[in-house]
């Protein structure tokens, strides 16, 4: 036995950021954006939450899987940015959803967060001891973004994206995974500083830090290399596969991989463009956009590969 998935949801905010809005209000352009990203606008919160979207798309892939949110035995939320230290963001999704029985909890790997929460909740199926379980990637980046710094905040959106796994005779076939700490200093958001009654160094808010530079290097290596182990742990060549739902950083970054894998890149799925980087959300919201659109059929072989801070990077190959 192994895992499937079995219904997808996503769940945008309702307020579209394009670039010709952001120029207005920094030192950019749409044609500075569009060409060394690929991203046209992102959707940003307004009054949603992390746990507003996540409880939304949620639903809607409980509703395609047709299960109810009572039944579900396991609810693993991946997300840098949930609404409150604790509890976690996997805890108020059960809450809201009324999943009674579920264990829930988050995982933080950041771009990787999706993949790294499906590997995890893959491995509790395995046990036998649960039957099912919601996969989640869901982020508010807006609230760690430094907006006056048009290298980054840019880059990033808000949104959900989540997945139904169920117990079955096929599904995900292999997995890769790994981290790089030792570069972790070139993607980095400092937490809270201490300020206990013995050291009191201020609680100042600190944003997003990135060198670009570094992880494009990053990415564009690690990411062929990470698809062909897992592609030959699975038994399959790239030509076997239908999409690769690679996470949405950048469109430099999908166009480089597709060639290193010598892959026609109409076979690489693309959200950036009107979503942004959303970080762990990327990757279900893509694979929600792309069932939905019934381009999907039982039997399909499908990629899903998310890369980022940590640095960390985590595939999946799958069959639909």
């Amino acid at each position: 036995m192994t895992s499937r998935i079995i219904g997808t949801g996503s769940c945008l905010p309702e307020t579209i950021i394009t670039n010709d809005w952001l120029s207005e209000r920094m030192d950019t352009s749409d044609e500075w954006i569009t060409s060394r990203t690929g991203i046209r606008g992102r959707r940003l919160v307004r009054e949603e939450t992390t746990a507003d979207m996540a409880e939304q798309a949620s639903r809607l892939a409980l509703e395609q899987a047709g299960i109810a949110p009572e039944d579900l035995d396991l609810i693993v939320v991946g997300t840098i940015t949930a609404d409150h230290v604790t509890p976690s963001a996997a805890c108020e999704l059960q809450a809201r959803l009324g999943a009674k029985k579920a264990m829930a909890f988050d995982i933080n790997a950041a771009c990787s967060g999706f993949l790294f929460s499906l590997e995890t909740a893959d491995a509790f199926l395995g046990t036998g001891r649960f039957q099912n379980a919601l996969v989640l990637g869901a982020e508010t980046l807006s609230r760690i973004m430094d907006w006056t710094d048009r290298s980054t905040c840019v880059l990033f959106g808000d949104g959900a994206g989540a997945a139904v796994l169920a117990r079955e005779e096929t599904g995900i076939l292999s997995f890769d995974q790994g981290c790089d700490g030792v570069r972790g200093s070139a993607l980095v958001c400092r937490g809270r500083g201490n300020n206990n009654p013995l050291v009191a160094t201020g609680n100042e808010p600190d944003y997003v830090h990135m060198d670009g530079q570094e992880v494009y290097k990053f990415a564009v290596t690690t990411v062929p290399v990470s698809i062909h182990k897992a592609l030959e742990q699975a038994g399959l060549q790239a030509e076997d596969i239908k999409y690769f739902f690679l996470h949405q950083a950048n469109l430099r970054i999908i166009q480089s991989v597709a060639k290193r894998l010598h892959i026609s890149v109409d076979k690489f799925p693309v959200s950036l463009d009107h979503c942004g980087n959303i970080s762990a959300a990327s990757v279900p919201i893509l694979l929600d956009e792309i069932n939905r659109k019934g381009c999907l059929s039982r039997g399909d072989k499908i990629v899903l590969c998310g890369f980022g801070a940590g640095l960390s990077w985590g595939t999946a190959v799958m069959e639909w």
